[in-house]
C-alpha cells in the first residue's frame, strides 16, 4: 500500500478534489459511477488507500466483495458482472486497485 498518488484520478476522487457520484463510502472502500458508459451501469469499487490490484484481492476482498455484490443487487436487479482487470493486456487503465460492477442491460459474451 502507498500514500495517495498525485496523478491518480481515483486518489483525487477519494480526496474530493475531482467530482464523482459516490454511492457508498466507509473507512476503507468508496464506490462511484464510472465516467465511461459502455453499459448503463458501470460502478467502481475502490480501496481508499492507493494499492495494486493484487493487494486489493489479498487484503480487502472480504470487505470489498460483499460491497460490490450489494451495489450490483441495488443497481442492476436483472443481473450484473463483477470484474477485475490485472494489467494493460486485460485493459486495466488505472493503477489504483478497483473492481468493476457492470450491468443494467443484457450483457453479451466476450473473450
Amino acid at each position: 500500500m502507498s500514500e495517495a498518488a498525485p496523478n491518480c484520478v481515483f486518489c483525487k476522487i477519494i480526496a474530493k478534489k475531482e467530482p464523482a457520484e459516490i454511492l457508498h463510502e466507509d473507512d476503507d472502500i468508496i464506490v462511484f459511477r464510472n465516467r465511461l458508459k459502455w453499459v448503463p451501469v458501470m460502478l467502481l469499487v475502490v480501496p481508499k488507500v492507493h494499492m495494486q490490484q493484487w493487494q486489493l484481492w489479498e487484503e480487502l476482498m472480504p470487505k470489498a466483495g460483499p460491497i460490490a455484490v450489494k451495489m450490483g443487487e441495488d443497481h442492476c436487479p436483472g443481473g450484473f458482472r463483477v470484474l477485475s482487470n490485472f494489467g494493460r493486456d486485460a485493459m486495466q487503465s488505472q493503477e489504483h486497485a478497483h473492481i468493476h460492477v457492470v450491468g443494467g442491460t443484457r450483457l453479451i459474451e466476450y473473450a
